[in-house]
């Protein structure tokens, strides 16, 4: 598998319908971009639909100005039986400066499926580089965190028999 296959980059102008109140970028209008390239990264990686099964640590470190570029830069960093971690790293530019700042970064769960609703297997993720290899040790990590957190909650709301 090819190296361009494991990673998406879209730009994009921010526009005055995503501000919010204070004239900044809504973090709603940038949660809908990394999902959507997220969504793009993994069923190009995949060939096949996905859908967005977890989202964990969104990190806003800088906010985001209308009139300024946008970069998503996506990768495949790990791959189970169906499902895939796309990491996602934002950078932000200024067009007439042409400063850049790095201002956002996530990592999705996507899975794959089939035509109705079911998970498929996905291709086996070939660990190509020294960075690939260590961005999947530490997708490894993020996803035993995951479960272990999923664990844990399921564990209180039966004890509290809370829905939230």
């Amino acid at each position: 598998m090819s190296k361009q296959e494991k990673t998406l980059t879209m730009t994009v102008l921010m526009t005055p319908d995503m501000a919010n109140f204070s004239g900044n970028v809504h973090g709603g209008s940038l949660l809908k971009l990394l999902d959507q390239v997220a969504y793009a990264c993994a069923a190009k990686y995949c060939k096949q639909y996905v859908v967005t099964a977890a989202l964990d640590q969104v990190f806003f470190k800088q906010h985001v100005n209308v009139g300024e570029l946008v970069t998503f830069y996506a990768r495949v960093n790990h791959v189970g039986r169906s499902s895939m971690e796309v990491g996602v790293k934002v950078i932000a530019e200024h067009l007439r400066t042409y400063e850049k700042r790095y201002t956002t970064s996530c990592y999705f769960t996507m899975v794959a499926i089939d035509e109705n609703g079911k998970s498929v297997e996905v291709p086996r993720l070939e660990l190509e580089t020294d960075e690939e290899k260590r961005l999947y040790a530490a997708a490894e990590m993020r996803k035993k965190l995951r479960q272990e957190s999923l664990e844990r909650s399921r564990a209180l709301e039966m004890d509290n028999g809370d829905d939230c």
